[in-house]
């Protein structure tokens, strides 16, 4: 389980998140969603370690994480799928999922694994990376950080500008991922997409987190999604 303690973030002088307390359950999918600068890349950048924590704590079924240093945070089992994907262009379909495999040093069962959730990007091994489409390019950007055999999975914005043939593909896939225990935490701004997916949604605003609530009986019109998205 990774939970969130009253965690302070920001960068430089200026503070981001306040206070901000979350968790994610195994075989769950919890949604982060709030207005753009509300906080919610930040949570995940204070996460794995790209920025530092100034208060509260964040753990990885009890063991801290707020004190590795940034390298270290894939290897005690979270993968990170940033917004814009940040795949390394100019290397092969294969090789961008190999620097996945090292990270955490699996073999072919785990490529296998993968490269079975994404069958296209099988047929693309050999392809540059940045050739892809962009759908393709989320598809590998995902398969990169389930090398790691992750126990927790971060999305940033996974669906954006993508065709909603790529969406569905990417909900089934997280979906598969959620029966195998993966606990999934999908930073989102695409209310019908999080309805398909979510069994809890976190709203964030000004840094923290205002509410959670479950899935259920939620629609495009709850007023949640008014007040804390502005949908």
């Amino acid at each position: 389980m990774l939970e969130l303690s009253n965690i302070n973030a920001g960068y430089g002088n200026v503070q981001v998140l306040r206070g901000l307390s979350l968790t994610a359950g195994p075989g769950q999918v919890t949604c982060v969603m709030g207005r753009n600068g509300a906080g919610k890349t930040t949570m995940l950048r204070a996460i794995m370690g790209q920025i530092s924590t100034t208060a509260g704590s964040i753990t990885l079924s009890g063991t801290p994480l707020q004190t590795l240093p940034a390298h270290e945070v894939p290897r005690a089992g979270i993968g990170y799928v940033p917004q814009g994907r940040r795949l390394f262009g100019e290397l092969t379909v294969a090789q961008n999922i190999e620097i996945g495999l090292m990270t955490r040093g699996k073999g072919r069962a785990t490529r296998d694994y993968v490269l079975s959730l994404f069958p296209r990007l099988r047929e693309r091994l050999s392809q540059r990376s940045s050739t892809l489409s962009g759908g393709e390019q989320q598809m590998l950007a995902i398969a990169r950080a389930l090398c790691l055999e992750p126990s927790v999975l971060l999305l940033d914005e996974p669906t954006e500008g993508l065709q909603p043939s790529m969406i569905t593909l990417i909900r089934d896939t997280l979906l598969t991922l959620k029966s195998t225990g993966v606990a999934i935490v999908l930073v989102e701004q695409r209310v019908d997409a999080v309805l398909a997916m979510a069994d809890h949604i976190a709203f964030v605003t000004a840094g923290s987190v205002a509410e959670t609530v479950p899935n259920t009986g939620l629609s495009t019109d709850s007023a949640q999604f008014k007040t804390y998205v502005g949908v």
